[in-house]
């Protein structure tokens, strides 16, 4: 069974919540979302960083969008092996966004630091899992330094890349 990694924008993005994004690229976001949930796990990290920045932004009561479906279905199924793994990560600091296992690549100093759990949980699951991504530019100007540090990005709505902020 394939695992990935979901970047909280996929659910905001299935919620209708990124003005930028297609009615083509919110369903893309949806049916992934569906699909992930039907065939694939989703890589957590065991200090529930993943899971607090869904539940910011995500409903848990599962409504009223797809990205809130999903948030309810991680959390109940959040220590179930069948569909989801938690990955062990070290912040550098107690409460801090910067992880150990993040790449000490001097490309990568300028990444945004609340998504480098997501880069943190890839490398450290040793599985090569895809990082989802929807809307967010960053992962896309940081694309090449972190493939060369074996993550591997899946960019749900590449058009958005491409279009001027």
């Amino acid at each position: 069974m394939k695992s990935v990694v979901v970047d909280t924008n996929v659910g905001l993005v299935a919620n209708g919540k990124a003005e930028q994004a297609s009615p083509e690229c919110i369903l893309t976001c949806i049916d992934r979302l569906e699909r992930i949930r039907e065939k694939e796990k989703v890589l957590l990290d065991d200090g529930m960083y993943i899971l607090h920045e869904y539940m910011l932004n995500l409903s848990m009561s599962g409504q009223p969008g797809a990205g809130d479906a999903f948030m309810k279905w991680v959390w109940e199924n959040q220590a179930n092996p069948a569909n989801c793994l938690q990955i062990h990560i070290t912040p550098k600091e107690p409460e801090s966004d910067d992880f150990e296992e993040f790449p000490n690549d001097p490309d990568l100093q300028g990444f945004d630091l609340s998504d480098r759990k997501f880069v943190a949980v890839s490398i450290a699951s040793g599985l090569n899992p895809p990082i989802l991504n929807a809307s967010d530019k960053d992962w896309w100007e940081y694309r090449k330094p972190l493939e060369r540090n074996g993550v591997q990005i899946d960019f749900l709505c590449p058009e958005l890349m491409l279009r001027n902020k």
